[in-house]
């Protein structure tokens, strides 16, 4: 473990937090939020010899990695993350060592695309299979993917950034960037002739909770498919709270607290600190910090756009799901919207606030690797579907239809089900703005800028107060990533350490 850091900080060694209000004896840093970017955040910094502190208002850490008995007992379901190809790429987790950790399982099909009266689009692990399986498309879908998945580490550098540097391999940051232009435009598909891989790149696209067809869900399917052939989309074994438990017992090994239960009110709350990290949204900053911030900035906090929503349905089930098509119980995650021009269509209908018949239904079956999850023999079935900002609508039938469409029989499994609904979604994670579980609306605007334009989009006015959330670049996932870069910053300018803080990490 590294020395404690000493040292004076930029701006004089200002105070952050405490004042009469605040609790505790001084630490070097806290972190508020104990989602994947904030325990990230608090790793690194612990990991530099800092003395760190994690508030987190829920029971358990995790944020999105949590994983709960929703429906029945013995069944597990995770609330929000399930499968995690961002995980096992990004380089924050790659140097937290998450795959010696955690026991990350892999679907032969990462995901699938199932149709109506067709084969359904697979992706397999092995990209050869994808090929043969996509027939006269699958060469079209080589050349697509196949320079991306071989220099997959270039992929995710340019993907996961803080959008403010040069990218270390900038030929695969070009090809990335020409694709991203291609499939963000009226020339998206030109490349595929039959449904299946049209449908599969905007199956995979909409989970930016947006219209595929605009270029951040474009940038963000691109690397979700990449990916897919390149690490795959493992499944953690028992549930996403895994990685979550792993994270928080490197911290407190590394000699950091973490404090659940424990809800912020305020900044003036917290034990006097010369960095302050929030895992929050732009909402949650202005609730902590009040007055204090400037009115400038807090107007541009303000005009922040959250996006579409998810409403939640999990499944009990007796066995597993009937797919029409059998290839699709190889896949971990399906994407159920049917073809290409269906996909665009309820995204856009949700998008302008209208609920759709048939929803974009994304669904998780983790018994394809990780049996544990449920009773012997029976199965457990995650899934959401996009609904409009706020909704307070229970979907779950609309939900079940749409699974019934392509596995005929499904209904007749369900033991038992949980719905959450969008609006239900903020009460459970403050984070999840209206039902947002993406952390901000995915346009290409609030792709860059993030929570607001700005040359560090992690700083805040207040002096040491850095956000690190999804609501800061790169965007949403279970990556780390914006811990990552808000750390390096807090470590640079409040405490004077300019080594690479995944160096420290790594050591151990």
């Amino acid at each position: 473990m590294a020395g404690r850091a000493s040292g004076s900080t930029s701006g004089g060694g200002g105070r952050v937090g405490g004042g009469g209000g605040g609790r505790g004896s001084r630490v070097d840093a806290v972190v508020v939020g104990s989602g994947p970017n904030g325990l990230a955040a608090a790793l690194l910094l612990a990991a530099a010899g800092l003395e760190t502190v994690v508030y987190e208002a829920a029971d358990t850490v995790g944020g999105g990695m949590r994983t709960a008995e929703t429906t029945l007992p013995g069944f597990r379901h995770d609330l929000c993350s399930v499968a995690h190809p961002m995980a096992l790429a990004s380089p924050f987790f790659r140097a937290f060592g998450l795959a010696d950790r955690v026991d990350l399982l892999q679907p032969p099909a990462p995901y699938a695309q199932p149709l109506d009266g067709a084969p359904a689009g697979i992706a397999y692990r092995d990209l050869d299979r994808t090929v043969e399986r996509l027939g006269r498309d699958g060469r079209a879908w080589r050349a697509l993917f196949g320079p991306l998945v071989d220099r997959w580490q270039g992929t995710v550098d340019a993907a996961l950034s803080d959008q403010r540097r040069l990218p270390a391999d900038p030929l695969t940051a070009l090809r990335l960037g020409l694709r991203v232009a291609e499939f963000g435009t009226p020339a998206w598909g030109a490349r595929f002739r039959d449904p299946a891989a049209r449908a599969m790149l905007a199956g995979v696209a909409a989970h930016a909770v947006a219209p595929p067809r605009a270029l951040a869900p474009a940038g963000a399917g691109l690397l979700l498919a990449a990916l897919g052939h390149a690490v795959g989309w493992p499944v953690p074994r028992g549930g996403s709270r895994a990685i979550a438990d792993a994270m928080a017992a490197e911290l407190v090994r590394r000699g950091g607290r973490v404090v659940t239960g424990h809800r912020v009110g305020s900044l003036a709350e917290l034990p006097p600190a010369r960095a302050v990290l929030l895992d929050l949204t732009p909402a949650g900053l202005l609730h902590l910090a009040g007055r204090a911030l400037p009115e400038g900035y807090a107007r541009r906090l303000r005009a922040f756009r959250y996006g579409p929503a998810a409403c939640k349905v999990d499944f009990a089930l007796s066995g597993p799901v009937p797919w029409a098509d059998p290839a699709c119980a190889e896949a971990g995650t399906l994407h159920l919207s049917g073809s290409r021009e269906e996909t665009v269509a309820v995204e856009r209908e949700v998008a302008a606030g209208r609920h759709a018949a048939r929803p974009y239904v994304l669904a998780v079956q983790p018994g394809v690797v990780d049996p544990g999850r449920a009773p012997a023999g029976m199965h457990t079935l995650y899934s959401y579907a996009h609904v409009p900002h706020g909704s307070t609508v229970d979907v779950s039938e609309a939900v079940e239809r749409q699974i019934e469409r392509f596995a005929p029989g499904f209904r007749d499994l369900v033991l038992a089900r949980s719905t959450t609904t969008a609006a239900d979604q903020q009460l459970h994670n403050a984070n999840y703005v209206g039902g947002d579980i993406g952390g901000g609306a995915m346009s290409l605007w609030q792709t860059v800028f993030r929570p607001v334009p700005a040359l560090d989009p992690y700083a805040t006015p207040l002096d040491g107060v850095y956000l690190c959330s999804a609501s800061t670049p790169p965007g949403p996932g279970v990556h780390g990533m914006a811990g990552l870069h808000a750390a390096r910053r807090a470590l640079k300018h409040r405490f004077g350490l300019t080594a690479d803080p995944l160096e420290h990490l790594a050591q151990g």
